[in-house]
């Protein structure tokens, strides 16, 4: 494999010099060749990015046949829709052969997608919407750094997305955290889809990174290999920069760089060239136009070939603790028993002087999510990221692909709602992030609507990949927080703002007492019941038990089922519940995309017809108490049990 030691060398030479344009021949017929046999795809940007792309790959440290070794410096594409250059450079370096990229790329089926995707060995981060890959990078040299791990990590950015506010905040979270090792690249040809970047929406590239405390090194010309080879040397070694910064290299590039009928051509930046175009740029790079016609032939006759997946990196052994139990007589919030479980946690796993295995993150919130004991315990593991929900998001879930239990805390508006998109970027790859969101719903009282988060079920069930955990008490608040601590995957645990006693059982012994165990999939029996059955979870269960107990002086005997997993449901406990009579959902959540919807949803595909009173959110409250607020609503006790009544009358 091709490899310049950065290190040792302070210029290319020439022997090296004529393999990068031999390289870069080949890569830019890839590219035309690529794109238009997909018929789509970004040629211009690719083409732009290429020298650099080039030249860092030639300088990293990594290992084709082993891509996730741990040894490796890492490099993140922010600007995804230049798959085809990348994919283009990953052949070329051994990660996938040149057939499978062009008869491949853009079809349905296939990981060479039109944005990068890691189904492609080589790449670490599915990108595609911008701004996202500084978050992405600082998250993985974080890791790095807390880790002991060495190496680099390298972000490429184009100049456009730029524009996103979320770059901004990645800036500043790399330069408060002394991230010395992340260099950040960005190709600056001045053209985004609308034109130039100026007249689009202006930016001070360079400006706007010195501002935010990094190195900044100007490279006039982006495809000159020795000019871009020095200034990523420069950056490398610090060379006359200020240590434990960031570096970020401008790249003065062209557009559509080596062909010229596209050099400096915006319309180029995603559309690929038509076939007399692309023999006409294939002559110009001196090869055979027929290329063309000899692989859309192949392209042509290639089946698919299976997605490539790599093997996920291993989360630390955690050990859970004992739990903490609650007494009948003890009234707090479930955010303070969050705190209590994850202080406990940190105590027993982040030990003094060793590798941390657990981390929080915090957006200005420390004291309101209860993570002032988790920080105390262990400060090196407590990120405090100012606020900064997005890039928050985005890094802590880069974090916890790194082989870190992370946990991100913040109120419910700015965990589901805000954030919704990072989150589906985490999704899409393969993260282990434990959000833990407080203040959901109502519940949150007097701080008004705009803090009244009650869609996070609508929003959380779009993403395959995420569990749903609403706990009823501090109790089952405790071992759910220590169950997700010890399990792979992504995780929503939400929770209100009031205070509250233990849930108990009908003899007055907490439920979730010190042999329960919260198992994913399964509903709890608080009350069982021969008229109906009311399913209900988290806040509003206090609420629920209260109308029960007005219900049973009453003669009629309900059922209450704790939906507290409600991703996954559990589907069983429904169908028995609706075989015992009338179903009544009660929720601090917008009525039509929460649980009251997901019971219909279930009895419409077993075929049950049973009667549903699904009650929730029917229109956005006002600042208020909660208990005033949840009247209003119908979600108080005597509401509750008033909508029993009559449809156990019917």
């Amino acid at each position: 494999m091709f490899h310049i030691d950065i290190e040792n060398q302070n210029e290319l030479t020439q022997g090296q010099l004529s393999q990068l344009q031999d390289m870069w021949k080949r890569c830019a017929t890839r590219i035309i060749l690529s794109t238009t046999l997909a018929g789509s795809g970004h040629p211009g940007g690719s083409l732009s990015s290429l020298h650099t792309l080039l030249v860092i790959y030639s300088v990293i440290r990594h290992c084709p046949k082993e891509p996730l070794w741990p040894g490796r410096d890492r490099m993140v594409i922010s600007i995804g829709h230049i798959s085809p250059g990348v994919y283009s450079v990953l052949t070329e370096f051994g990660y996938l052969t040149e057939e499978k990229f062009l008869t491949e790329f853009r079809r349905a089926g296939s990981s060479c997608a039109g944005h990068v995707e890691h189904g492609v060995p080589g790449v670490e981060w599915n990108t595609g919407n911008l701004g996202q890959g500084l978050s992405v990078g600082t998250g993985i040299c974080l890791a790095q750094n807390l880790l002991k791990r060495p190496g680099k990590t390298i972000v490429l950015m184009g100049d456009g997305e730029q524009q996103k506010g979320q770059i901004s905040e990645a800036r500043r979270f790399a330069t408060k955290f002394g991230q010395g090792d992340l260099i950040g690249i960005v190709d600056r040809n001045h053209l985004q889809i609308g034109g130039l970047t100026e007249e689009v929406m202006p930016i001070r590239v360079r400006e706007e990174y010195a501002a935010a405390g990094w190195n900044v090194i100007y490279v006039p010309d982006g495809h000159d290999f020795q000019t871009i080879f020095k200034a990523i040397k420069r950056a490398w070694t610090h060379d006359g920069l200020v240590l434990n910064r960031p570096t970020v290299l401008v790249m003065r590039t062209v557009m559509g760089k080596g062909i010229s009928f596209m050099e400096n051509k915006a319309a180029y930046h995603g559309s690929p060239l038509k076939e007399e175009e692309a023999k006409k740029a294939l002559k110009e790079l001196g090869q055979d136009p027929e290329l063309l016609d000899f692989w859309s032939e192949k392209r042509s006759r290639h089946s698919i070939e299976e997605i490539h997946e790599e093997i996920e990196m291993a989360l630390p052994h955690i050990d859970p603790g004992q739990p903490i139990v609650y007494g009948p007589e003890i009234k707090t919030d479930c955010r303070s028993a969050y705190g209590a479980a994850l202080k406990d946690l940190a105590q027993r796993n982040n030990l003094p002087g060793a590798v941390p295995k657990i981390i929080g993150f915090s957006c200005d919130l420390e004291g309101s999510v209860k993570m002032k004991g988790f920080h105390e315990v262990s400060p090196n593991s407590f990120i405090e990221t100012g606020i900064e929900e997005h890039h928050a998001a985005t890094c802590s879930g880069a974090v916890s692909r790194e082989g870190l239990v992370t946990f991100f805390s913040t109120f419910g508006v700015f965990a589901a709602a805000e954030t919704y998109n990072q989150h589906r970027l985490n999704d899409l790859n393969n993260t282990h992030l434990k959000i833990v969101s407080t203040h959901l719903g109502l519940d949150v009282g007097e701080d008004g609507p705009t803090h009244q988060d009650i869609d996070y079920i609508g929003l959380l069930n779009n993403l395959f990949g995420f569990s749903v955990f609403m706990p009823a008490d501090p109790n089952q608040t405790d071992r759910i927080v220590r169950y997700v601590a010890t399990t792979p995957g992504n995780v929503f645990v939400g929770m209100g703002r009031s205070k509250m006693y233990s849930v108990t059982t009908e003899d007055g012994e907490p439920f979730f007492g010190r042999d329960y165990i919260f198992r994913p999939g399964h509903g709890d029996w608080l009350r069982r019941g021969r008229d109906a059955t009311i399913i209900t979870y988290g806040s509003a269960v206090p609420h629920v038990l209260k109308a029960w107990s007005i219900l049973a002086s009453g003669g009629i005997s309900v059922g209450v089922l704790n939906m507290a997993s409600l991703k996954p449901l559990d589907r069983q406990a429904i169908l028995d519940a609706a075989r015992i009579g009338p179903l009544i959902t009660v929720e601090d959540h917008v009525v039509y995309t929460g649980l009251g919807s997901m019971v219909a949803g279930v009895l419409v595909e077993a075929q049950i017809g049973q009667r549903l009173l699904p009650l929730g959110v029917t229109h956005y409250a006002s600042s208020g108490r909660p208990i005033d607020l949840y009247r209003i609503q119908g979600l108080d006790s005597k509401s509750i049990a008033e909508g029993v009544r009559d449809l156990v009358r019917v």
